[in-house]
């Protein structure tokens, strides 16, 4: 038997961790299915709107894996949610809102200095 932490992000700032015993040689789809069966990944499913058959991106220590990838003991199975913004889109705003004089090449002037020098 081989112990996994399997991690999922229901909301930001908000992680969710469970540990799971399983086989030797299991797949990275059998961990899900099993997962499947866990009250908190539902309850996860159910607070994103989504079914348990919609696909999802996974990974393993922060890189992208398939499906047929093999766990190993000690592996941290990571599943990911989709974006909610494009991140060029929130930065566009973000800038829009702050403006061009607090950010960037113009966040700190010397007094008396010329805007943009």
């Amino acid at each position: 038997m081989i112990q996994i932490d399997c991690m999922f992000s229901p909301a930001p700032r908000k992680v969710v961790q469970l540990r799971l015993s399983l086989p030797e040689g299991t797949l990275v789809k059998d961990a899900l299915a099993t997962l499947h069966q866990s009250p908190e990944w539902l309850a996860y499913l159910g607070s994103l709107k989504l079914s348990p058959e919609t696909p999802s991106k996974q990974g393993i220590w922060g890189r992208m894996v398939t499906s047929h990838q093999v766990l190993k003991d000690g592996d941290r199975l990571e599943i990911y949610r989709t974006l909610q913004v494009d991140p060029k889109i929130a930065r566009k705003q973000r800038f829009k809102r702050q403006g061009k004089g607090r950010t960037g090449l113009f966040a700190r002037r010397r007094v008396g200095a010329v805007a943009g020098y």
